[in-house]
């Protein structure tokens, strides 16, 4: 089973940038779909972006323009770039890795999370 260590995690300044990485013990070639989480306290956990096996991105409307999901399929790492961070950004950043098995059955690999503070 593949193993997610996320980093680049930390406490940064409204307006601020981080970059989070998150590293798979496999080739990320094997895998169909990638994208990144947050969970905050007292809310749901929520797709952050996610890049499709097809090159497509998707990003929620509360950071779009301002995240960015990347790859080097070299390193077996994803990327998540940051921008213009807000306090309602503070959240656990997980990844998640995607593989569609036979008779169409979807496995979810999940990283540990790393935590993503901004304050104000």
């Amino acid at each position: 089973q593949v193993r997610l260590v996320e980093s680049g995690g930390g406490l940064v300044q409204t307006g601020g940038s981080l970059r989070l990485s998150c590293v798979a013990s496999r080739n990320l070639r094997n895998y169909d779909n990638m994208g990144w989480y947050r969970s905050a306290p007292g809310k749901e956990r929520e797709l952050v972006a996610r890049l499709t096996d097809r090159g497509n991105t998707q990003y929620s409307d509360s950071v779009k323009g301002r995240f960015t999901i990347s790859v080097d399929n070299a390193k077996n790492t994803i990327y998540l770039q940051m921008n213009n961070l807000q306090p309602e950004d503070t959240a656990i950043y997980t990844c998640k890795l995607e593989r569609t098995g036979a008779l169409a059955v979807v496995y979810d690999y999940w990283g540990q999370g790393t935590q993503v503070t901004v304050s104000s």
